[in-house]
């Protein structure tokens, strides 16, 4: 019986690029990473990517042909069909990114790519909170909020790629400036650091007693976690900004399942290690802003694979590659989410 091939999952990030070597059935076999270098305008990065694979391949005493081939989350805008990136600004990758042509010249393996959030929503719809369900939408919740929707069994990518974008949802006309150049986003209040932007102007206008608003006063660092720590702690101040926080996130929420009506709305990401603390807050006014019989019918969840959504649901990219006889059912139901509409 001829071996079964193994995937290669890269979730490349502005600080890590994450490695998974997985099974078809999108389970994690070895695990590394490497720092991210974006010095001399991001030119190391996709050499890097090359190196750490064939050097991991000797290392495992494996070769190209035990692959079926690689996938990709990356930051920027993605053209599906090419495989390049531009626009990945953190990554300092100021023109357009051959990533394709060059990670296949330099594995010998075949190679797709997707967006980093796309790919997170792949992840967590196949192996994680999504349970392989065909209609599942993601947001991640970090420095930025991203998204992903996996509508009739197919991510979505929009005309231009920007499918998805559920951190550009206007939550707040006029409120604080994006850095995408439009004003109350999403971004602005639910990232990590719109948690504490929020903080900050919350705490100018209180004056009751607080242990953040004392931290603030101090000049003392504040993090989205210290907040949600000091509010499951009972500070008046901390709940009041992340009541907002939930307000904001419940409504984006609510108004995107409205449209697309998933099994489950899947929110992870660091601001979503606060857990349940959080999911009942956005669920609170996700049940008043949402339509009755999606109410009845989504169901908001917390992320499960934490770190690993990004290299399972990157693996899914390289199913395409693979006979289609070789794939366990799960894993056909992965691929389609996966592949590019023809």
């Amino acid at each position: 019986m001829a071996k079964k091939k193994k995937l290669i999952g890269v979730d490349l990030g502005g600080t890590t690029i994450k490695f998974a070597i997985l099974t078809l059935d999108g389970d994690v076999q070895q695990k590394w990473s490497v720092p991210t270098n974006i010095l001399d305008e991001g030119s190391h990065i996709i050499p890097d990517i090359v190196q750490s694979i064939n050097h991991h391949l000797d290392l495992y005493k494996m070769s190209a042909n035990d692959f079926a081939g690689i996938g990709m989350g990356t930051p920027g805008t993605v053209d599906l069909a090419n495989g390049t990136v531009t626009a990945a600004y953190n990554l300092n990758w100021k023109t357009t990114q051959n990533a394709k042509e060059q990670i296949e010249a330099g594995t010998h393996m075949k190679f797709a790519l997707d967006n980093d959030a796309n790919v997170a929503a792949l992840g967590e719809r196949w192996k994680g909170a999504g349970n392989n369900e065909p209609d599942v939408d993601f947001i991640t919740l970090g420095t930025g909020v991203g998204g992903g929707i996996i509508a009739s069994g197919r991510l979505q990518h929009g005309v231009n790629g920007a499918g998805g974008e559920v951190g550009h949802v206007t939550v707040q006309p006029g409120g604080y400036l994006c850095t995408c150049g439009k004003h109350g986003c999403l971004e602005t209040y639910a990232s990590a650091t719109g948690v504490v932007h929020l903080a900050h102007d919350f705490a100018e206008e209180y004056s009751g007693n607080s242990k953040l608003k004392k931290m603030v006063d101090n000049g003392d660092e504040i993090t989205s976690k210290i907040v949600f720590d000091l509010a499951k702690q009972g500070d008046f101040l901390a709940n009041e900004v992340t009541n907002k926080v939930g307000q904001y996130l419940g409504l984006a929420v609510a108004n995107m399942a409205n449209v697309l009506n998933p099994s489950y709305v899947v929110i992870g990401g660091g601001v979503s290690a606060a857990g349940q603390f959080l999911l009942d807050l956005v669920d609170k006014t996700f049940q008043q802003e949402a339509f009755s019989t999606v109410r009845a019918s989504t169901t908001l969840k917390l992320a499960k694979l934490g770190n690993d959504a990004g290299v399972i649901g990157a693996s899914s990219l390289a199913l395409r590659f693979v006979d289609g006889a070789d794939l366990s059912e799960a894993a056909k139901v992965a691929n389609v989410a996966a592949t590019l509409a023809e």
